[in-house]
């Protein structure tokens, strides 16, 4: 460690001792003087050939007094960085931890040198590279920037590892024997980090632990019963074969709702990935609009989209460009035209697809943004209109399903509690009949709301 700091040291004074030596040959060999010597012929002919030369030798006065400004304060640094020598030689040979050392601090001459300051010396050493004391902190406070989250390809847990092991032949042969088109071009669309194969692999061995759960759940219903009003668990009393014709149903409904859910999340996935694309690709539009007047090469335009935070769906589409094009070696259209392709968007396929063809044709971009700009702002206007008439006819439906619907369910059961009418149920039970039916409505409801509306 110690070793290491005399070399840092002796590194940074070689480095600053070149410096001197080149401002000291800058002295001998100037351009400077040249002009000087020149300029006493040119006295002869007229005037204003002399105020250059006057003009030329205060500037090489000026630009002396430079050097030697400069001279001194290398030669400080020099003179601070010996001081620190003894310090540390002082400390060889005994058994000093790191953790002792932390007086030193490392301070940056250079972007590729580093040079070891003590605390005594510190002020003196930032005097001479003019360095305020508070202007360090507010640069040491902007580079602690918190690293940006790169998102890593999932490498899976044990569940897709044991589902891979049991059904990955069997996936394999489905995709090579084309089933399942629709599902995998979903998967693939919907930036599920996951391969096809592997899909597959979970919902195979999904549905098979689903038919377990379920003949689970039929022998349990079997030999026994479940009185949800009552909250109860009762044994069985009659025939078990008429029972097992009811309950038959049971280990088929799980095993078919658990294809549903796999089949049908890639789809909606892709949908919702779509609507998210859709609502920002009018702002990217505009934001490479702008970029693009400046000259700038379409790849670094989709740098810049794709690193930016403001677009975080979008973005990932301009990544697999980038991707396509660094680590794939594909020209700019070919891969414009292949993440179209993948791309679960239309919209935004169709706006790749026009920058592949401007590209193609040598047309100008920042016209082609600006136009394409118009159309996406007024489907974006569209859009929203169309939120806000759709979100007045929901608050009209509340009214009358989840408000009043309750409040005449409720009149009812008065009613049918004062004339007592039979109906099976004691008041207890219709109540709590009542109370379930509203909360459940209100959950579908609100969920639907939820679905439907923008995020934007």
């Amino acid at each position: 460690m110690i070793i290491e700091d005399l070399k840092k040291i002796l590194e940074s004074e070689i480095l600053i001792l070149a410096e001197i030596d080149k401002l000291s040959s800058g002295n001998i060999d100037n351009p400077e003087l040249d002009t000087t010597k020149s300029s006493g012929l040119s006295n002869r002919h007229s005037r204003k050939p002399s105020n250059l030369t006057n003009k030329n030798v205060y500037n090489l006065t000026k630009s002396e007094k430079d050097r030697d400004y400069e001279s001194e304060s290398l030669l400080k640094k020099i003179r601070t960085l010996n001081d620190l020598i003894p310090e540390i030689i002082n400390k060889i040979g005994l058994n000093i931890e790191d953790s002792e050392l932390n007086s030193l601090e490392i301070a940056p001459l250079k972007k590729e040198i580093e040079v070891l300051v003590s605390e005594r010396g510190r002020t003196d050493f930032l005097k001479s590279l003019n360095i305020d004391s508070q202007q360090l902190k507010r640069i040491k406070r902007t580079q602690r920037s918190k690293p940006k989250n790169l998102e890593k390809f999932d490498s899976g847990n044990w569940y897709n590892t044991l589902s891979n092991k049991i059904f990955f032949s069997f996936s394999q042969e489905f995709i090579t024997e084309g089933k399942f088109k629709n599902l995998i071009t979903d998967v693939r669309k919907s930036n599920i980090n996951i391969l096809s194969t592997t899909y597959l692999s979970i919902m195979f061995f999904s549905i098979m632990i689903s038919l377990i759960i379920g003949l689970f759940v039929m022998f349990f219903a079997m030999f026994f019963t479940i009185d949800l009003l009552s909250i109860s668990i009762q044994k069985y009393s009659g025939s078990y074969l008429a029972r097992l014709i009811r309950i038959l149903w049971i280990p088929i409904i799980f095993p078919l709702i658990t294809f549903s859910l796999f089949y049908f999340y890639p789809a909606a996935e892709k949908k919702s990935i779509s609507q998210r694309i859709n609502q920002e690709i009018p702002f990217v539009v505009i934001h490479m609009a702008s970029i693009s007047g400046s000259g700038i090469e379409p790849i670094d335009l989709f740098r810049i989209i794709a690193m930016s935070k403001e677009y975080e769906f979008a973005g990932k589409e301009f990544s697999k460009i980038l991707n396509q094009t660094n680590f794939y070696g594909y020209d700019l259209s070919t891969a414009l035209r292949n993440v179209s392709l993948s791309t679960p968007s239309t919209r935004f396929s169709e706006l790749l697809n026009g920058m592949a063809i401007t590209i193609n044709s040598g047309g100008d971009m920042q016209k082609f943004f600006e136009k394409r700009a118009e159309s996406l702002l007024l489907e974006y206007r569209l859009e929203r209109e169309k939120a806000n008439k759709s979100a007045e006819t929901f608050m009209d439906l509340y009214i009358s399903i989840v408000i009043a619907t309750p409040m005449i369910m409720v009149m009812l059961l008065v009613i049918i509690s004062i004339s007592k009418i039979s109906t099976g149920f004691n008041p207890t039970q219709m109540t709590t009949a009542i109370i379930g039916i509203v909360a459940i409505v209100n959950i579908l409801f609100l969920s639907f709301l939820h679905m439907k509306q923008l995020n934007y």
